[in-house]
């Protein structure tokens, strides 16, 4: 198990042990930098990468995670002092059974992000508004439903850029069994918009068809329990509203691994 602070290309700082290790990183930040966590193969890992985003539980596929420090308006999406300063604690080791063996939001990870290849749950999108970082697709699976208003964390959303065809997808990186699904949806009114349903492809091939409604909180939907490795959500379907700005706060799915 292995934590790096990538500069340049090269290792300015790292730590490695087997099964659980962490990184203390004595300096600031700068542009251009890369956490990179080396697993020890397969498996679900329990780690954190910043200290306000905290710990999460997600499945790695073996492979080398990187992450780019954000900087700028790639920053916009985070909390204020996320990957600031100039002390870090950085931590990861392989989760405990009982950290993801039970009923849970499979859809959450804060640590998302545009180059992740190697932990999941992963989100994508083929639209996302203007390119930027309030409006990227890891916004709907930070873990933060904040919807009344619009922009800057803690408000950022999974924004489409007015098309009626854009889609997220929602990549599990294995077999999970899932019976429940809620969404937030944007709900600064009036100048959002709002959709009146969406649809949801799985990868076992069915189709649910998702109402919703103009509101600020939950939206649950329950159905059979299916076991899927990716679900797609489209054909999102506008209200007739003034407002051309429906958006997506955030999307939790709730099951076990298959």
């Amino acid at each position: 198990m292995r934590i790096e602070i990538i500069r340049g290309g090269e290792s300015v700082a790292h730590s490695e042990q087997e099964r659980e290790t962490y990184l203390v990183f004595k300096e600031a930040y700068q542009e251009g930098d890369q956490i990179r966590i080396t697993p020890e193969g397969k498996g679900f890992l329990t780690l954190q990468l910043d200290a306000v985003l905290g710990r999460a539980t997600v499945y790695s596929d073996g492979s080398a995670f990187t992450m780019d420090i954000p900087f700028g308006q790639k920053h916009d999406c985070y909390q204020e002092s996320v990957f600031k300063g100039e002390l870090h604690f950085l931590w990861v080791r392989k989760a405990h059974e009982w950290e993801h063996d039970h009923y849970r939001n499979l859809a959450l990870n804060p640590y998302d992000c545009h180059e992740n290849t190697a932990l999941f749950p992963h989100s994508k999108a083929n639209i996302e508004t203007r390119g930027e970082s309030v409006f990227a697709s890891r916004n709907a699976i930070d873990g933060i439903v904040a919807s009344n208003w619009h922009g800057l964390w803690p408000w950022a959303s999974w924004g489409i850029n007015r098309d009626p065809k854009a889609k997220l997808t929602l990549d599990f990186g294995r077999p999970v069994t899932i019976d429940r699904i809620i969404m937030y949806t944007r709900a600064d009114f009036p100048h959002d918009a709002w959709w009146t349903e969406g649809t949801f492809a799985f990868s076992d091939g069915s189709e649910l068809v998702m109402p919703l409604e103009k509101k600020d909180g939950p939206q649950e939907i329950t159905f059979p329990a299916k076991t899927v490795s990716w679900l797609e959500l489209d054909r999102l379907i506008k209200a007739d509203d003034p407002s051309p700005f429906p958006a997506l706060i955030q999307i939790e799915v709730y099951g076990k691994d298959a």
